[in-house]
């Protein structure tokens, strides 16, 4: 674990190097947070200092913002996927219902009038309609139970990258940097 987190800061510290040196967003910037050196650090040295802190807020905040990015998108693709599942488990729902209310129909039918096959007309929309009710009831109440599955992932995932965000923050305040996000 430590050899990983000494590669990962090493990576980090080059990567931020090279995109201060390109002019470019720096490391904080890419979290949406923006450092001022309140006492004239060169551009090198804010550099090393945020990726620096960056290691810092992942130990002490439990949250890595960019794999807590990647993690909600996954679990976006899990929620679209689960969503489809529920849409083709409603597909034939009217034709199965057709069959079992034909089915129904034919003996009450028979029984009521001697009528088998108007019972089975009968039974066959009734139960085609009826089930068609039921497969989109249900494929509506799945998809709104994924929604607020992913909703509550989305709020949870921007309250760990908060954290981090305020850790981050601290960390750079300690080494005489104004930040703000």
């Amino acid at each position: 674990m430590k050899r990983s987190g000494i590669c990962l800061l090493a990576g980090i510290m080059l990567s931020a190097t090279a995109v201060a040196q390109e002019g470019s967003k720096t490391l904080a910037s890419t979290l949406d947070v923006y450092v001022f050196p309140t006492e004239g650090q060169e551009s090198s040295q804010q550099s090393t200092d945020e990726a620096g802190c960056y290691e810092w807020a992942v130990d002490n905040s439990g949250t890595d913002p960019f794999a807590a990015q990647q993690q909600q998108a996954a679990s976006a693709e899990q929620a679209e996927a689960a969503k489809q599942e529920a849409a083709q488990g409603s597909q034939g729902a009217g034709a199965r219902g057709a069959v079992r209310g034909a089915a129904a129909g034919a003996v009450i039918g028979e029984i009521a009038n001697d009528d088998a096959g108007e019972g089975a007309a009968w039974g066959a929309a009734v139960g085609a309609v009826s089930s068609r009710r039921r497969a989109r009831s249900s494929q509506q109440q799945a998809a709104a139970q994924v929604d607020a599955q992913q909703e509550q992932t989305v709020a949870m995932t921007e309250d760990q990258v908060e954290n981090f965000k305020k850790a981050f923050s601290v960390c750079l305040e300690a080494k005489n940097y104004m930040v703000k996000y």
